[in-house]
């Protein structure tokens, strides 16, 4: 992975006319991906599953010729005039509907071919997409094919575009698989002759303009009803030994009883005298299932083709959404769990680290452009309860911020506030220069952008009373929103669900285990000793805390969450300023990953860290998450081509989950929980844009591109969290800590 170095200082972007190769890359493969999930869906769609027809309207058939309604079964329309055929005394055409299926088709091809009888299976095209091999079985069986439309619509509701498309695309499939067309149609939910309507005729005028025969029944077995073999059988025979065509199915549901019945019924009719034939044979009209040319059959072969690799793709996509739900469950789980667990075992009574740390603490606050918080920042911390010294380090600002701090030092004459200047070299130098600065052994950073409760600075430094402490995280809390902003507020409010819900719930469980990856720049401690021997604030990456914390963890020292130290801190107040925050944040994180890979292989403190606290980024924070969007892609298919009640059942379920595990864990935090109501939309938009930043990082790593600092622009509105401090206590006479050997590297 290309290591990024960054500037503080933002540089006015060319104008790029031209998208990013990164963004035509996910653009096309996103639209390759929905092409093979419209094409699967259509495939899988549920359709023809014991379909009934509707009864007939009064008055649906008025305008319909006598001869179409007084006709027989097999409508002939691609003239000017439609006409129809009765089928001979004597004659019997058994024909199939709603297959071809890989169970029922294969066993009633069994029964004719012992009975040495033809019969017609007018097949579904998403059926016959994905199963070509049982076309052929059918041809080779004896029997012929014919269409019952791709996705099983009501034609005679039908648009005369779909229309066309219905059996365009099924006569493909037929071409494709048998290298042999078919002009036999069967219109699904068609009944008999007599229950033509005016939409119904007006369907297969527009199929018979495309050289199609309907071919309805006039013997309805009505083995749909699984009504009992003896029935079946017995509605299969035509009155008075009339000829007719007998409606079966061999697909869509079970067909145990119409395999049995098939098996009565062919032997009966022969004893009575009955020969069986095809439609088109027994009308006298040209054969079916006659050749094609090769260009079209390769056409054919082309969409069988494409359904294949869709339903391989959307399968196997499928099983691996299985096991990440799983996993995600099992992990929320888990978390809970032991987030439950630490937060009983901190508030218990009698729990102490060790005697009171009295000790004063140097507060270093690296500002660039602050202009908008810096104000509140230093006045909360002078605020604090516990003694402490501030060093505000001016990073070269533009906007006059180290000038509104020494203002509010002389006017209120706060104590212990020093403001050092120094030319542009970024966070991390900012950092290293106050460190070099501290009179204290320890250190607290804090971000421009945050304010301090009074009880913030003593809690936070209170696990310092464990020797084996080397760093604390605090608890950072999203402040308010910008005036007048509702979207900037609906923002303000995930973020404030997401830290409690994803961040301080992580930090729990990392505590536990003993392998905290990060320690929020907006509020975390150090020992002097332990930031000098990881050799101060590396640039080397843009997620310097998260690179910090993992060098201290390598060292050996223990990094605990101090949940009583509470920080607000400014949120991105637009989506804009989300997607630069979080896209430094996710890139940053991966390439601290990639500089501590080692400690996967190393033992001891560093192994548990690599074991457990980079094993779980990458899994849970990188390579699930770039699958998630996989849930509500699913959820878009399920709706669309599935049955949409499971589909939305499932979904919720989920959702219920995640809020049950909000309201576990804003008890946890003591937090209201009335904002959780925004989960649900949370879900919709909050949680695209989080993928979409997690996808860019990703491909920004792999493709070693190098990225610079993404400074956010401030609103203001912290001094909302200020406390009225009482009297700022003086801190007692200290010997000072030795000054650092720290060297300093300003980047210009």
């Amino acid at each position: 992975m290309t290591v990024a170095r960054h500037r503080t200082a933002v540089t006015q972007p060319r104008r790029r006319v031209l998208p990013r190769p990164a963004v035509v890359f996910v653009a096309v493969a996103l639209m390759l991906f929905s092409c093979l999930l419209v094409v699967d869906g259509l495939a899988r769609s549920q359709v023809g599953v014991d379909a009934v027809a509707e009864d007939t309207a009064p008055g649906a058939t008025d305008g319909v010729p006598a001869a179409i309604t007084d006709g027989g079964p097999v409508i002939d329309a691609r003239g000017a005039t439609p006409a129809s055929a009765r089928m001979p005394a004597k004659t019997i055409s058994l024909t199939f509907d709603d297959g071809p299926d890989p169970t029922w088709t294969p066993r009633v091809l069994e029964v004719l071919r012992r009975h040495q009888v033809p019969a017609t299976f007018f097949v579904v095209g998403s059926n016959a997409a994905r199963h070509p091999e049982l076309l052929r079985d059918i041809r080779a069986a004896g029997s012929e094919v014919g269409l019952h439309t791709f996705t099983h619509p009501d034609l005679s509701q039908a648009s005369d575009l779909r229309i066309d498309r219905e059996l365009t695309e099924t006569q493909l499939v037929i071409e494709g698989a048998l290298g042999e067309s078919s002009y036999l149609l069967r219109p699904p939910y068609s009944s008999t002759a007599d229950a033509v309507t005016a939409d119904a005729l007006r369907s297969f005028t527009a199929a018979g303009r495309d050289g199609y025969v309907t071919v309805l029944s006039d013997t309805d077995s009505r083995d749909w009803e699984r009504p009992g073999v003896e029935a079946i059988v017995r509605n299969s025979v035509p009155a008075n030994g009339a000829g007719g065509i007998v409606l079966l199915h061999d697909g869509g549901g079970d067909r145990s009883q119409t395999v049995a019945a098939l098996d009565r019924l062919i032997p009966q009719l022969q004893a009575q005298g009955y020969r069986f034939v095809t439609p088109e044979v027994a009308v006298g009209l040209p054969a079916d299932n006659r050749p094609v040319s090769t260009a079209d059959q390769l056409a054919g072969s082309t969409l069988i083709g494409l359904v294949a690799v869709a339903g391989v793709v959307v399968d196997a996509l499928t099983w691996l959404l299985v096991v990440v739900g799983v996993l995600v469950v099992l992990r929320l789980v888990l978390m809970l769990v032991v987030a439950v667990r630490h937060h009983r075992e901190r508030h218990r009574p009698g729990f102490s680290w060790g005697p009171p740390v009295t000790a004063p603490v140097s507060v270093i606050v690296p500002a660039y452009n602050e202009k908008e918080n810096i104000a509140a920042t230093v006045r909360s911390l002078v605020a604090s309860e516990h003694p402490v010294e501030v060093i505000v380090v001016d990073d070269g600002s533009t906007d006059g911020t180290a000038e509104i701090v020494e203002a509010v030092v002389s006017d209120q004459r706060l104590p212990r506030v020093r403001v050092i200047r120094q030319a542009n070299g970024g966070k991390p130098a900012a950092l290293n220069t106050g460190i070099a600065a501290a009179r204290h052994e320890l250190i607290v950073m804090i971000d421009g952008d945050t304010v301090f409760e009074p009880t913030t600075v003593g809690r936070l430094v209170q696990p310092f009373a464990d020797p084996a402490v080397g760093a604390v995280a605090g608890n950072a809390k999203v402040a308010g929103q910008a005036p007048g902003k509702i979207w900037s507020g609906l923002l303000a409010r995930w973020q404030h669900i997401e830290y409690v819900m994803g961040f301080n719930v992580d930090r729990r469980v990392y505590d536990v285990l003993r392998c905290m990856p990060t320690v929020p720049g907006a509020i975390g401690a150090f020992r002097r000793r332990v930031l000098l021997a990881a050799g101060g604030v590396s640039d080397d990456t843009l997620a310097e805390d998260t690179d910090l914390t993992m060098a201290v963890c390598r060292s050996g020292w223990r990094v605990v969450y101090e949940d009583s130290a509470r920080a607000w801190t400014e949120a991105p107040a637009t989506l804009p300023q989300l997607w630069r925050q979080r896209y430094r944040w996710s890139y940053g994180t991966m390439q601290s990953m990639w500089k501590h890979r080692r400690a996967v292989l190393e033992s001891g403190a560093s192994g548990r860290l690599g074991r457990a606290g980079l094993a779980h980024l990458a899994v849970f924070q990188v390579l699930l998450p770039l699958l998630a969007p996989l849930v509500d892609i699913f959820l878009v298919y399920g709706l669309l081509f599935l049955d949409p009640v499971t589909t939305l059942v499932a979904w919720s379920t989920v959702l219920g989950l995640q809020l049950a595990a909000g309201v576990i864990a804003f008890r946890l935090e003591r937090e209201p929980l009335g904002v959780l109501w925004l989960l649900p939309l949370k879900q919709i938009v909050y949680r695209q844009l989080m993928y979409a930043v997690l996808i860019r990082s990703v491909v920004t790593a792999v493709g070693g591109i190098r990225l610079g600092w993404q400074k956010l622009r401030r609103v203001g509105g912290l001094e909302v969290h200020l406390q009225e401090p009482a009297v700022f206590p003086t801190p007692p006479d200290a010997p000072e800590a030795p000054r650092s050997r720290l060297v300093v590297l300003s980047r210009r």
